[in-house]
Parts: C-alpha cells; structure tokens; sequence
C-alpha cells in the first residue's frame, strides 16, 4: 500500500471510536444457581450460566467479542479500502490454561472472507489497524496471549496469515 493510500485511509478513519463513552455501565444480576443475566446500559442482555444449559459461559462471550470487535474493525477498513464484502465470518479457537487462573494462552482467528475487491494486503491493512489501534477488547486482553489471524478470501480461494 502506497504512503498516499495509507495517509488517505487514516484520515478516513478519523473520527472513528472517538464517539465511544470513556466511562460504561453494565449491570449483572444473579438469576439462580450458577446463572447471571447482564444488561448493558443500552438494555440488550446476555445471560452467562457456568453449566452452559441457560447461557454462554463468560469465557465463551469473551472470545465473541474479540471476534465481534476485530470483525467490524475489519470489515468497515474494507469497506473504506472499496472491497465488496459478499459474507463474512470468523472461526475462533482459544486454548487456555490448565490450572487456575484459566486465562487464555493462545488465541487463533480465521477470517473467511468472500466478496469482490479483496486484496490481501488490504486485508492485512485492515487487521493490523485493528489489533495495533482500534480493538479495544484486543487491546484489553493479557500482552502474553498469543493470538495468531489467518484469513481466506474467497474470491481466489487462497489462505494466508498474519503473526501476531
């Protein structure tokens, strides 16, 4: 990508996450048992449930939302780079730690993108802004993990990745 196109990117990009409030507010009630229901201050809700028969486990919803933040990340820098975005999804796999605490050691993402327009060095452009500037769960997770992203673009039916 040329100095030009990537000055170019940026600046369309600004602006972007500067509306998010410094400062959010969730709630998590007990329900029963094991099983907790949190709403976030917008009301949508999500229930967590140790043994996963009523909800996600918390861990379960944490890798959903690395991959629902670096998903939007990414697809909006494509968006913004003239990608065609036909279908979009993101395959996760955490490995975590045996003993307590189980926090996860290693992370890995493949990205399975199918559209018109798709570049891997876009590709590569719109996961690096996403991992080193705007995911904020990325960014809030342990510097330790290892989080490796591969993708597949459909349009060539190539696989690539990215190291972490």
């Amino acid at each position: 990508m040329t100095e030009n196109k990537k000055e170019s990117l940026e600046e369309s990009l600004k602006g972007y996450k500067e509306k998010i409030a410094p400062v959010v507010k969730a709630t998590l009630s007990w329900d029963r048992d094991l099983i907790f229901t949190g709403r976030t201050n917008e009301g949508y809700e999500i229930e967590f449930d140790a043994h996963v028969q009523w909800g996600c486990k918390p861990t379960d919803a944490l890798l959903l939302s690395l991959a629902g933040c670096m998903g939007i990340d990414v697809v909006m820098f494509l968006q913004k780079m003239k990608a065609e975005i036909a279908n979009f999804k993101i395959d996760i796999i955490g490995e975590r730690n045996p003993t307590p605490p189980q926090y996860f050691k290693a992370v890995e993402m493949i990205l399975n993108i199918a559209g018109k327009n798709l570049d891997p060095k876009k590709v590569e452009r719109a996961i690096t802004l996403s991992r080193e500037k705007y995911c904020s769960v990325y960014n809030s997770l342990r510097n330790d993990m290892d989080v490796k992203v591969k993708y597949i673009l459909e349009e060539n039916k190539k696989a690539y990745g990215v190291r972490s």
